[in-house]
């Protein structure tokens, strides 16, 4: 375990509120550490491009400082790291998208982030044939070495994590809440699979974040972001699936869309892509490897 007390600036930085990734970018482009801007003081901040008063004043709040070295008693207590965008640790992939997150919370191996990595997206109430499809390649994409990552949510993310532990291989599970839950709670015994098993359960959000609607399409670009390719085995028309692929497209990945039944629900958003021209995949021979 890394002294989390040597990070603590970057606990701090995460937990600052309404500073996305962009405007902590530009921070940390121009006084390099959080430190140094955790040391500003109300009339310096609110003179930086895009730093109003409001924004100043949660950079500055007094009760965020406080709570730092809670979270950091809870992070040695529950083995949870914290990975800055410096660090050699640090997903490559992910840093070369829009808008990185500036660090990443991480429980479990750190040395497959930048390992070779396949996401496996799909429907929470995926068909028959879409769990098959979904164990088959994950399966297959596990005996051949790539951690497969996806988001921990019932269906196609289960299935895809159950798929690739029963290959022996590692998968990355990416949250949309803070590390001192599991989300869905009935996903917590596969989390700790996951863990058991060296793979990783990480996400850019900091402890205490409830698992919030708006939080999920922002998760779904590290899904993306840290992986080789996304595979999409069953979306709705409108899907957080078809936002992953979304992203996926922005930041120059594969899109690889698995073809379903045109009566179903479950395969317009796959289908869609095909059209779109994403790669059809129909078996494991498919997927460039």
């Amino acid at each position: 375990m890394n002294n989390l007390q040597n990070k603590k600036y970057w606990v701090w930085f995460s937990l600052v509120q309404k500073l996305g990734s962009r405007r902590k970018q530009k921070l940390l482009k121009k006084y390099k550490t959080p430190e140094k801007i955790y040391q500003l003081t109300k009339g310096e901040l609110e003179k930086i491009d895009g730093i109003g008063e409001h924004i100043a004043e949660n950079i500055l709040d007094s009760n965020v400082r406080k709570d730092v070295d809670l979270h950091i008693k809870y992070m040695e207590k529950n083995h949870i790291e914290i990975v800055s965008i410096n660090e050699k640790e640090y997903p490559e992939n992910l840093k070369q998208i829009y808008d990185p997150p500036i660090s990443l919370y991480i429980r479990g191996n750190k040395e497959i982030l930048n390992q070779k990595n396949m996401a496996i997206v799909g429907c929470r109430n995926c068909s028959e044939y879409g769990k098959k499809a979904t164990k088959y390649f994950a399966y297959q994409l596990a005996k051949d070495k790539f951690n497969i990552v996806s988001g921990l949510a019932r269906g196609v993310d289960s299935y895809a994590h159950l798929a690739t532990l029963c290959a022996k291989g590692k998968t990355i599970a990416v949250l949309g809440n803070g590390l001192d839950q599991i989300y869905p709670k009935e996903n917590i015994s596969l989390a700790n699979e996951i863990l058991k098993n060296g793979g990783a359960i990480i996400s850019e959000y900091p402890l205490g974040t409830k698992p919030e609607k708006m939080n999920f399409p922002a998760r779904n670009r590290i899904i993306s972001g840290m992986s080789n390719g996304v595979i999409v085995v069953e979306a709705k028309e409108k899907s957080g699936s078809l936002i992953t692929a979304d992203f996926a497209l922005e930041q120059g990945r594969e899109v690889y869309a698995v073809p379903g039944n045109i009566n179903s629900v479950n395969s317009v958003g796959t289908n869609f892509l095909i059209k779109q021209g994403a790669k059809i995949v129909t078996h494991y021979s498919d997927i460039d490897t």
